[in-house]
């Protein structure tokens, strides 16, 4: 009798011990993808942000031109 108890109470330990292993293995797995959409998302608004510093530029760029024709014109009003 005392074996049936051990080995069941072994058998009980092995299911549980294998029950958390997944359970932690899902969330380990959860926060993986989690983390790579937080990551995608990131890269997304990163990218928005740079393409909007480009065109902020390019029009400075222009401005500028334009600024420096007038004054080379002479048709500045300062």
């Amino acid at each position: 009798m005392k074996k049936f108890v051990y080995s069941a109470m072994a058998l009980m330990l092995m299911v549980s011990v294998s029950a958390c292993r997944e359970t932690t293995q899902e969330k380990a797995e959860d926060s993986m993808e989690s983390t790579a959409d937080d990551m995608g998302d990131a890269m997304d608004d990163a990218g928005d942000a740079i393409e909007d510093a480009a065109e902020d530029t390019g029009d400075a760029v222009d401005h500028a031109a334009d600024e420096v024709q007038d004054e080379v014109e002479g048709n500045d009003d300062m």
